[in-house]
């Protein structure tokens, strides 16, 4: 189960024998569509790397990995690009520019590089964070300059929720992010998430 009010979160643990360390959240992804595709059970995965990692308190020690780190149940994410599954293990970001027009952050970890995108995102608590904004160019970069420390949000012109599922469409097919990478345009997204999906040492 993931986190419960006044609980601990996770267990110690060490990461098992022959189990994938990766160092960004794109190799974890990678792991995860590799294996859903195949119908596989997710692995253990080490988290050495990303902005899933820096969430959850990592340090990218192998050492701790290996010998004595915490063992804990994380969220997926999931997204329907159009009538395509795909998965993320951190973010989503649809956006044409961060310069102009709309801009859809869908976080499951609280990071997007040195951005502090969802600072009420939490990776086991069930839901995902999403801010979905189109702001004018002055708001912009106001924002833009309270970004890393988080404190963009609350902003009256950026719609916030905490949600399980949603489903969203943009006016044209807009470029995707998932977990940094790009996975194509699409103009329909349907997004969930799967709760403790994914086992995580850190």
């Amino acid at each position: 189960m993931g986190i419960r009010r006044g609980q601990s979160w996770g267990s110690p643990g060490a990461l098992p024998d022959g189990s994938p360390i990766v160092t960004s959240d794109a190799e974890a992804r990678r792991l995860v569509e590799a294996a859903r595709r195949r119908g596989e059970t997710l692995p253990t995965v080490g988290l050495a790397g990303g902005d899933l990692c820096r969430t959850l308190g990592g340090s990218g020690d192998l050492a701790r990995l290996r010998d004595g780190g915490r063992l804990l149940a994380c969220d997926l994410g999931s997204v329907l690009l159009d009538g395509r599954i795909h998965w993320f293990v951190a973010h989503l970001i649809a956006r044409r520019t961060w310069l102009s027009g709309r801009v859809l952050a869908v976080m499951n970890a609280a990071f997007w590089g040195d951005w502090n995108l969802g600072p009420r995102a939490h990776p086991g608590d069930g839901l995902l964070d999403v801010s979905d904004a189109d702001l004018g160019l002055r708001q912009r970069l106001a924002a833009w300059r309270r970004l890393p420390s988080g404190t963009h949000l609350p902003h009256p012109d950026i719609a916030t929720s905490r949600l399980a599922s949603f489903s969203t469409s943009f006016e044209r097919p807009v470029p995707v992010l998932l977990d940094g990478v790009a996975a194509g345009e699409a103009r329909t997204l349907t997004v969930r998430v799967e709760a403790d999906a994914l086992a995580v040492v850190v």
